[in-house]
C-alpha cells in the first residue's frame, strides 16, 4: 500500500521483468477479489443446501464483489493483526445486510488456501502456451538446420560430428519433458474446499444438524464453482504443503532445462557459430564497442538459477507444518509461490524471443570443421586402403605419425591442421588419393541426425503443441 516511488524497493521480479497476466496472477485485485468470491460460493451453497440465507443476501454480496476498500483492510488488519478478519470487516461494512453470513463456517484457509490453489492452477495455465511456443519455434529451428553438420562437443572438447538441428533436439526433449511435468502437476492440483478448522468439518456439521450428506455437497458444490474437479478428501487446517513442493518442483526442472540450453547458445556464441539475436542500437559492453554479448541468455540463466534455488522453500516448509499446521508456512509461502511462477514465466518469455531470433553462421561452423575433421577422417582413411589392399597395423601407424607431426604444428607452432597435406605427399597414401574428397565430406560423419531429428518432431514434439494451436503464434514484446 505504500505506493511505487524510487524510496522503496520493488521486486524486480515485477518492476523490470514479468507479463503483465503474472504480476496480475498474484497482485492484491486478484488474491482479494477471488477472496470474495469463495465468500459467495459459500453462501450460494449453504442457501441451497438450506441454511437462512436470502436471496438478497447473496446478491448484495455480488454486486461489492470488486469494490474492495483496500485502505480500509490495511487500517482494519493494523487494528485486528489478521489479514482475513480485516477482509471480512471491509467485505460486510458494503454489504450490511449480508454481514451475519459472510465467511459462515468458514476458517481463514478457507479463503487463504483456496485462492492459493486458484493462483497455482491459473500461473500454470499462464505458463503452459509460453511453453509451447518456445518449443514450436525451437521445432522449426531444428528442422531448418537439420542437416547442417556440425562439431559435436563431449567434455567441451570436439568430439564427432552432429548436425545444428539435432543438438536443438536434445533442448526440445528436455522441454517436452517439462511440458509433461507442468501438464500433470497442474491436473492433479485439487481443491482443499470446504472442510473447516482442523479439517475435520465439525463446524459444517453443526450447521447442519448432523446431515453428513449435506457437508459433503457443501464441499462439492463449492469445490465445482471454483472450477474444480476434486477436492483434497483429508486436509489438516491446510491443504498438504507437499502439493506447492509438487508445483515449483517441475518449475524448478524447467529452471535446470533452459539453464542448460542457454549455457549451450552462450558457449556456442564464443564459438562465433550461433548468436542470439542483437538489436541495431543494442550496445554490447559500455567499454569495447565490438562486443554482442548473450545477455538475453545470461539473463535467462541468472534467473533461472533463483527458480532453482526457491525449490528448497517449500521442501523444508512442508517438513515442518506440525501436526494439524503451524503458521511458520505464511510468509515464506507469501515469497516463494508467486515468485516461482514470476521467475518461469520471465525465463520463458526472455527463452521465446531468443529462439525467435537466433542466428547461425554456417562458415564459421564450416571453418571448425574444417580445423578438426582430417583426424576424425583418419579412420575412414584407414578402412579406404585397406579395401585397396593395405594392411590395417601399418597403415594405422603411418596415420598416428602424421596425425602427431600435424598437431605439433596445430598447438606448438599456432598453424593450420595441414594432415590431408601430408597424407597427398605421402606415397604410401597413393591408392585412396581420388577417393579423399568423398573421405572428407562432413555429411558423411553425421549418421542418422537428419532422420532422427524428423522422426522426433512428428512423432514426439510436434503432438505436444496441438492442444495450444490457437495460442502458438503470438509475439511477445520484451522489454531489455
Amino acid at each position: 500500500t505504500m505506493g511505487f516511488s524510487e524510496h522503496n524497493y520493488r521486486s524486480p521480479l515485477v518492476s523490470r521483468y514479468a507479463s503483465k497476466e503474472m504480476a496480475y496472477n498474484f497482485s492484491d485485485r486478484k488474491k482479494f477479489t477471488t477472496w470474495r468470491k469463495l465468500w459467495i460460493y459459500l453462501a450460494k451453497a449453504e442457501k441451497a443446501l438450506g441454511l437462512p440465507i436470502t436471496e438478497a443476501q447473496v446478491a448484495e454480496m455480488e454486486t461489492h464483489a470488486e469494490d474492495i476498500d483496500f485502505a480500509m483492510a490495511a487500517e482494519e488488519e493494523s487494528k485486528l493483526r489478521h489479514d482475513v478478519m480485516a477482509h471480512v470487516h471491509t467485505f460486510a461494512h458494503c454489504c450490511p445486510a449480508a454481514a451475519p453470513i459472510i465467511h459462515l463456517g468458514a476458517t481463514s484457509c478457507y479463503v487463504g488456501d483456496n485462492t492459493d490453489l486458484i493462483m497455482l492452477r491459473d500461473g500454470f495455465d499462464i505458463l503452459l502456451p509460453k511453453l509451447a511456443r518456445v518449443i514450436d519455434r525451437l521445432s522449426n529451428f531444428a528442422e531448418k538446420y537439420a542437416g547442417l553438420p556440425t562439431l559435436g562437443f563431449t567434455h567441451y572438447q570436439p568430439a564427432q560430428l552432429t548436425t545444428v538441428g539435432k543438438r536443438a533436439c536434445l533442448w526440445l526433449q528436455d522441454l517436452a519433458m517439462d511440458m509433461r511435468n507442468l501438464q500433470r502437476a497442474r491436473k492433479d492440483l485439487r481443491f482443499r474446499g470446504v472442510k473447516g478448522t482442523t479439517g475435520t468439518q465439525a463446524s459444517f456439521l453443526q450447521l447442519f444438524q448432523g446431515d453428513h450428506d449435506k457437508v459433503e455437497d457443501l464441499d462439492r458444490m463449492v469445490t465445482e464453482m471454483a472450477g474444480f474437479k476434486k477436492a483434497y478428501m483429508v486436509t489438516g487446517q491446510t491443504y498438504s504443503r507437499k502439493v506447492d513442493i509438487d508445483s515449483l518442483s517441475h518449475l524448478a526442472s524447467m529452471g535446470a532445462t533452459i539453464h542448460k540450453i542457454c549455457t549451450d547458445i552462450r558457449l556456442l556464441a564464443n564459438l562465433k557459430e550461433i548468436e542470439e539475436p542483437f538489436e541495431k542500437e543494442q550496445i554490447g559492453s559500455s567499454a569495447m564497442p565490438y562486443k554482442r554479448n548473450p545477455m538475453r541468455c545470461e539473463r535467462c540463466c541468472s534467473l533461472a538459477r533463483h527458480l532453482i534455488a526457491l525449490l528448497a522453500d517449500p521442501l523444508q516448509t512442508a517438513s515442518v507444518q506440525w501436526l494439524e499446521r503451524t503458521l511458520d508456512d505464511s510468509a515464506n509461502r507469501r515469497i516463494s509461490l508467486p515468485e516461482s511462477f514470476l521467475t518461469a514465466d520471465i525465463i520463458l518469455s526472455t527463452l521465446q524471443n531468443i529462439t525467435e531470433g537466433l542466428v547461425v553462421y554456417p562458415k564459421v561452423i564450416e571453418r571448425h570443421i574444417r580445423h578438426e575433421l582430417p583426424f576424425m577422417a583418419t579412420e575412414n582413411i584407414i578402412m579406404a586402403m585397406v579395401k585397396a589392399g593395405g594392411n590395417r597395423q601399418d597403415c594405422h601407424e603411418k596415420i598416428r605419425v602424421l596425425s602427431q607431426q600435424a598437431a605439433t604444428v596445430v598447438k606448438q607452432e599456432g598453424g593450420d591442421n595441414d594432415l590431408l597435406a601430408r597424407v597427398q605427399a605421402d606415397p604410401y597414401f597413393a591408392p585412396v588419393l581420388g577417393h579423399l574428397d568423398n573421405i572428407l565430406d562432413p555429411k558423411t560423419f553425421i549418421g542418422r541426425a537428419p532422420q532422427q531429428v524428423a522422426r522426433f518432431l512428428s512423432e514426439e514434439v510436434r503432438p505436444l503443441l496441438e492442444p495450444y494451436k490457437a495460442e502458438i503464434d503470438v509475439k511477445i514484446e520484451l522489454e531489455l
